[in-house]
């Protein structure tokens, strides 16, 4: 951050009547580590709006409030020269001059103007100077003057060296070393007479000035040129500008003259009055060498020989600042007639002929500094002391005096907080004080005050806060109350004040008042608002509060409408924790203590001048996201989502010191802040369209008018157009596509029920097919089994038939007629007859079994597969025997034979053997 000798505000205080001692403005120091770039700055300008920028060693430096940047020429020369004119900053550099312009994305661009040179050849020139008027440009360099006008360059080369340029009642004056003035008149410079004043000086500076022109030489001062004569400035300024070298001048908005000089820094002279003001090393400037000036407004900058400073010479504020260390830390102010007392960690001091003397025999902490009874008190580490012009008496051996408080209706009595306790302080008609101790607090008490004339609290730093009631001499306590952590959220350093005849209280930043009627310790409604700030100064009308934090906030207020916030970025350099006390001067002037010294603040005079200006509007600087810089002349800016991870916007209004703002985000993801930096980052915003409005904001909490910037995050690609698009197309085709797989679905169920049905359908037919085959099977089995038994019953009856005829034989008396009945009954048994259609039925049960059985078994008579059949059929030898015209005997030895030729032992079954053959 800038370091400065500063507290931020924007008008200057009127030099104090009353006290003698020299206040300076608040003086800005930016370092050159800050600004990063060379050491020296050569020029100075400043734009309309208040951009700064420096012809710096390591080429053009230019500050817009918020940020510094450097901007290099192509061939990285020294810069020497800049001037602003209009929208265009001119610099000149070593055989190089020419112009830059802001770009659209807000970065610097440099275009060069010697190209337009004609019939001209460099002397290894630098040009230290640019002189803008009407609409021509000079640029000069010790050897030649340069007029760049409509575009064109014409060189006035003279025959002396150039030292100066300035413009005095509508002419170019020209400054020729150790000859005088000149005046461009055309393309020649001629002469204005009266050179004697001026011969064999060296012109450093010249400037416009009331109706004059001021006339810096390098060692004899000042002169001013008016109505054709020279007339030498004040002789004590001038003498001292001789002594330390006057290098630059430059009149000011004040009425003042500011003149840079190389060994002592700067002197404010006053015309009118003739007096004057030094700042120098020793009060707040970097350095003593001045290269360059320039002036905005109610300020002006200093180029020095290492850094840059800015100060204010109109500020509400003025400082003193004890450079020396000596003084160390100021903790009270106390002011008796027109003498100061400054009251530090080191001892007692005061202010003789402008110089800070220290009393002798004060060497210590000193905790309180007061007009008490038109005495000056000073509670000190050792003891009280009262300060008597140059004269110091120690009234009082208690050490650590904190803080005096009157005794409610009586005249000269007081009680002092201590390191001990509670001391009595009576004044009486001598003048002469009476000290006591009151007994019963036994404590150190730094904070006391009364609720009535015998009543008092006291804050112990540990233990919390206590209320004691007195006796009638209010030497020692009658009753003692402690309140704890049962009323307050915590013991630790209770603050405490009286505020209109009201006891209130301050714990962990939360404000609480005692009740006398109900005798309890509520919250004090009207101090929400400045919770977690601590109050430094209440007269009962007007507060000063510090805000409680690593980053403090200076709030004046009067608890009704006016109220001046003081950036914390500006105090906490300055100020001192727990150390911090506004002292009242009167209804305007306050006096704040500092950790090297005291500021005065004019609160009056800073609250016109915060009603009569006019609240600048931020300017946007530039915009840009992870990778593109934008144009900040858009009204839109649209981001890729792909670069949007990272949104950098830098806001500024170069025209104000130190400025705040208040930002409003309104979009998809909305947010507010106040912010002491114009840069804003936005990390991961939610795509979509937002509007920024950002304010800034004066001391006094008044917002200009918004600066509105409107950007849009684009879509991701997965939420783009395009892809909605392609979604569109690819939900339809889902949809066809599933419409057409359950179509393809339902066709193929239907197939498969389809082929499922006629599968059972061919099934419920083959299996009808079957049964009704089996059946007929079945039938024919029991056909043919019938027919087969018929025929072997009916050959069986034959057979016995025959057997009976051959057992009766001789009972037939005709043989003849035997034989032909006989015969007749052999003919009856036709067993190939019989067989031809038993083998007819059988193949129509059994289609391949005599091909299967021949291919099997091929030496297999048809007798052998006449059995074969039989035996299939499962008849047993004694019903096979009709059918093949055998006996039983015959049968079995048939079975026997063909067992041998089917391969079969006599443990296997034949019958089951041939049922099971296919």
């Amino acid at each position: 951050m800038r370091n400065g000798y500063y507290i931020c505000f924007l008008l200057f205080l009127l030099p104090w009547v009353s006290s003698t001692q020299t206040l300076l403005p608040p003086i800005y120091n930016y370092k050159v580590f800050e600004y990063n770039a060379g050491a020296q700055n050569w020029g100075l300008t400043v734009d309309e709006k208040g951009h700064v920028f420096s012809a710096n060693d390591k080429g053009l430096l230019s500050f817009n409030g918020e940020e510094w940047i450097l901007n290099k020429l192509p061939n990285a020369t020294i810069l020497r020269s800049v001037t602003s004119v209009r929208d265009k900053v001119y610099t000149g550099s070593y055989e190089e001059f020419g112009y830059w312009q802001t770009t659209e994305t807000g970065e610097l661009n440099y275009t060069s103007l010697t190209h337009l040179i004609q019939n001209h050849t460099f002397t290894s020139e630098e040009f230290w100077q640019i002189l803008p008027f009407k609409e021509a440009v000079y640029f000069r360099s010790f050897s030649a003057l340069y007029k760049y006008e409509e575009g064109r360059i014409t060189v006035i080369d003279p025959e002396f060296v150039i030292t100066g340029l300035a413009v005095y009642d509508g002419k170019v004056f020209v400054a020729a070393k150790n000859l005088g003035l000149y005046v461009v008149n055309g393309e020649k410079l001629e002469p204005i007479g009266n050179d004697d004043v001026l011969k064999d000086q060296t012109v450093t500076d010249m400037a416009s000035f009331k109706d004059g022109l001021l006339i810096g030489t390098q060692l004899n001062g000042c002169v001013v040129y008016q109505n054709g004569q020279f007339t030498s400035l004040d002789e004590n300024m001038n003498s001292l500008l001789k002594k330390y070298q006057l290098n630059k001048l430059i009149a000011l908005e004040t009425g003042e003259i500011a003149f840079g000089t190389i060994k002592n820094g700067i002197y404010l002279f006053d015309s009118a009055s003739g007096s004057y003001r030094n700042l120098n090393r020793k009060t707040g400037l970097q350095n003593n060498t001045v290269l360059s000036l320039a002036k905005f407004k109610d300020q002006f900058w200093v180029g020095l020989e290492s850094g840059m400073d800015r100060i204010q010479v109109n500020s509400a504020i003025t400082f003193y600042t004890d450079h020396t260390g000596a003084l160390g830390t100021t903790h009270d102010v106390a002011i008796q007639d027109n003498s100061m007392y400054l009251g530090s960690n080191t001892g007692i001091y005061y202010f003789k002929d402008d110089e800070l003397q220290f009393f002798e025999g004060s060497q210590g902490h000193v905790w309180d500094l007061e007009l008490i009874a038109n005495d000056v008190l000073a509670g000190h580490n050792t003891g009280t002391f009262k300060v008597d012009g140059e004269k110091l008496t120690k009234i009082s051996d208690r050490a650590g005096g904190y803080q005096f408080v009157k005794v409610p209706e009586k005249n000269n009595v007081f009680l002092q907080g201590t390191y001990t306790g509670v001391t009595k302080y009576i004044k009486d008609s001598n003048n002469r004080w009476n000290v006591s101790t009151v007994t019963g607090i036994d404590f150190p008490v730094k904070q006391l005050c009364f609720e009535d004339n015998r009543t008092i609290w006291a804050a112990h730093h540990y233990k919390g806060l206590f209320r004691f009631k007195l006796n009638e001499d209010l030497t020692a306590v009658e009753e003692k109350t402690a309140f704890n952590t049962t009323v307050l959220p915590n013991i630790y350093n209770v603050r405490l004040y009286r505020i209109k005849n009201q006891i209130v209280m301050q714990s962990e930043g939360n404000w609480f008042k005692y009740d006398p009627l109900v005798g309890k310790i509520a919250t004090l409604e009207e101090f929400e608002p400045f919770t977690n700030k601590s109050l430094i100064y209440s007269d009962g009308e007007h507060f000063w509060f510090l805000k409680d934090a690593d980053t403090k906030e200076l709030l004046y207020t009067d608890l009704r409408n006016n109220a001046i916030a003081i950036s914390e970025t500006q105090l906490n350099q300055r100020l001192m924790p727990d150390m911090e006390r506004a002292v009242k001067r009167n209804d305007s002037i306050y006096l704040l203590t500092l950790s090297d010294g005291f500021a005065k603040m004019n609160i009056a005079q800073l609250q016109r001048q915060l009603n009569t200006n006019a609240i600048p509007v931020p300017e946007l600087t530039f915009f840009k996201d992870d990778q593109e810089r934008y144009s900040v002349k858009d009204s839109l800016f649209g981001v890729p989502y792909a670069h949007s991870q990272e949104l950098i916007l830098q806001l500024s209004v170069p025209s104000m010191v130190q400025p705040r703002y208040y930002y409003e985000l309104k979009g998809p993801l909305e947010q507010e802040a106040y912010r002491t930096q114009g840069t804003l980052e936005f990390q991961n915003l939610p795509h979509g369209d937002y509007t920024l409005n950002v304010h800034s904001v004066t001391m006094d909490n008044r917002m200009s008018s918004p600066k509105t910037i409107a950007f849009a995050i684009a879509s991701p690609w997965y939420l783009s157009k395009l892809s909605m698009l392609g979604y569109v197309l690819i939900l339809v085709l889902i949809v066809l596509g599933v419409r057409w797989y359950n179509r393809q679905k339902l066709r193929r169920k239907h197939e498969i029920l389809k082929i499922r049905l006629q599968r059972e359908q061919e099934e419920r037919l083959a299996q009808l097919e079957k049964e009704k085959l089996e059946k007929e099977i079945k039938r024919k089995q029991t056909e043919l089994a019938r027919t087969t038994m018929s025929v072997a019953k009916k050959n069986e009856l034959i057979l016995e038939l025959k057997d009976l005829m051959v057992l009766n034989k001789d009972a037939f008396p005709n043989k003849q007629r035997y034989r032909s009945l006989t015969k007749k009954l052999d003919g009856s048994i036709n067993e190939n007859e019989d067989w031809k259609n038993f083998e007819v039925n059988f193949k129509e049960l059994h289609d391949d079994f005599f091909d299967n059985l021949l291919q099997q078994f091929p030496k297999l008579t048809p007798k052998d597969l006449k059995l074969c059949a039989y035996l299939k059929m499962n008849l047993s030898s004694k019903e096979i025997a009709p059918l093949m015209a055998i006996s039983i005997r015959g049968v079995e030895i048939h079975r026997y034979r063909l067992r041998k030729k089917l391969g079969i032992d006599s443990s296997q079954n034949l019958s089951n053997f041939l049922i099971k053959f296919k």
